[in-house]
């Protein structure tokens, strides 16, 4: 096993950013093709009732389905992934987000088969999260694991791109549809063809993920025979600290990204008047703020520590959370596109680092079940209930209590990295976080 071990050849660095990138980009684009479709088409479709803020909760609670879904998918693909490889683990999640979503733009609606429509919708979204549990930890390993000493936060961003232009060939394929489509048309059939495009990129991923190594760190593992049995217990019986910290640093991060990306387009299409078009019009430009962030965070983590940018960022959003109701509740254009930049912006600022903080917190032996069930666990936590959560908040209380929850998140978020001690540096290099 070590001359095998020995003998693999590296991965060549464009090879290994781009398949990181490449992996995330199908995944998120996959994931967020149904958060927009939850908002915009299936409380229609699938979810019909008198109220339509009931239709909408009940799509929004399918929403939340994928995120219990997604440490389940921790468990099974870190599993493999810390035992049999980073390589073979990345395929098969690829395989089962992508399934899952050209799966959902073949269901019948409520209309055809009644309430079985719903209850196949929700077993497909299920299926999204289990591959999206598997793959995130993954990409974000190959890249990290492949990276040279003082760039680990800057290869580990790569995946993290994944998010921001997923999310805006989501959001610009809705947008194309609505201004090539009539509203007739685009409920009848146009709203399937974002999740039958899916068939493609995933085909381009695969081809980009068959044709790389495993990782350094992985291959260590195999020459010193440190695999372990069952990877999920040696986290909870061993790294028990580790995950918790881990899971509330990256609590304020899922909460912020969609609240300004579900609950958002939930809310000003609805409550505040804004034509669909519009509203992913804005997203679709404060999106590019996120991608734009995403770099220089990597680069501050390299320089300073995950930690502490991580630190930064976090007190910035609870004082972010102050403005929600003042910048997004005064209803005008200027302000809300104003609102959307600033959070995106954010947003980019604590999504860059957080892979590469979460995957050093755990030793190679189990640092893709670790890592994975770590961020997963937070989605469930930060994510899953978010846009619910702040839907009932504005709508019984106001505005400005979607604010207060962003802002108790994110210092919740600062409290566990407080808490934080040094990382597990890879030999010859110091932590940085």
């Amino acid at each position: 096993m070590s001359g095998q071990a020995a003998a693999t050849p590296a991965n060549k660095p464009r090879t290994v950013l781009f398949a990181s990138l490449i992996g995330t980009t199908i995944e998120f684009y996959d994931f967020y093709i149904y958060a927009t479709a939850a908002v915009l088409v299936f409380p229609r479709l699938f979810f019909p009732a008198a109220d339509p803020a009931a239709a909408t909760l009940q799509s929004l609670a399918t929403f939340a389905i994928a995120f219990f879904a997604r440490p389940v998918g921790s468990a099974v693909f870190g599993h493999f992934g810390d035992r049999v490889g980073r390589k073979a683990t990345l395929v098969a999640a690829l395989l089962t987000m992508g399934i899952s979503t050209v799966l959902i733009g073949l269901l019948p609606t409520y209309a055809s088969i009644g309430t079985a429509a719903p209850l196949l919708l929700a077993l497909c979204r299920f299926g999204q999260g289990l591959g999206l549990g598997g793959e995130w930890g993954g990409a974000v390993l190959l890249a990290t694991e492949n990276a040279p000493p003082g760039k680990r936060a800057w290869y580990g961003m790569f995946p993290q791109l994944g998010a921001p232009i997923g999310f805006f060939l989501s959001g610009g394929t809705f947008l194309l549809l609505g201004q090539l489509m009539s509203d007739a048309d685009f409920f009848s059939y146009g709203w399937r063809i974002p999740f039958l495009a899916s068939a493609l990129l995933v085909l381009v991923g695969l081809y980009v993920r068959l044709k790389i190594t495993e990782t350094p760190d992985f291959q260590k593992v195999l020459e010193r025979n440190e695999r372990v049995k069952v990877p999920v217990l040696a986290v909870l019986r061993d790294h028990r600290r580790a995950l918790v910290l881990g899971t509330i640093i990256a609590v304020s991060t899922f909460v912020v990204f969609y609240l300004m990306t579900v609950f958002a387009l939930s809310w000003g299409t609805t409550r505040l008047g804004f034509s669909r078009q519009q509203f992913l019009t804005m997203q679709l430009v404060a999106v590019v703020f996120f991608g734009l962030t995403i770099p220089p965070s990597a680069l501050l983590a390299d320089r300073h520590g995950r930690r502490m940018a991580m630190i930064l960022v976090s007190g910035a959003i609870a004082v972010f959370g102050l403005l929600f109701g003042p910048l997004f509740g005064a209803g005008s254009m200027l302000a809300v596109a104003t609102f959307m930049i600033l959070g995106m912006c954010l947003v980019g600022f604590t999504y860059g680092p957080l892979g590469t903080l979460l995957a050093e917190m755990f030793p190679p032996e189990v640092r893709y079940t670790g890592a994975s069930l770590t961020f997963n666990l937070a989605g469930i936590l930060g994510a899953s209930l978010a846009p619910y959560a702040a839907t009932w908040l504005a709508t019984n209380y106001g505005l400005a209590y979607v604010g207060y929850y962003l802002s108790a998140a994110a210092l919740l978020s600062l409290f566990a990295l407080l808490m934080v001690g040094g990382s597990r540096p890879r030999a010859g290099e110091t932590s940085r976080v």
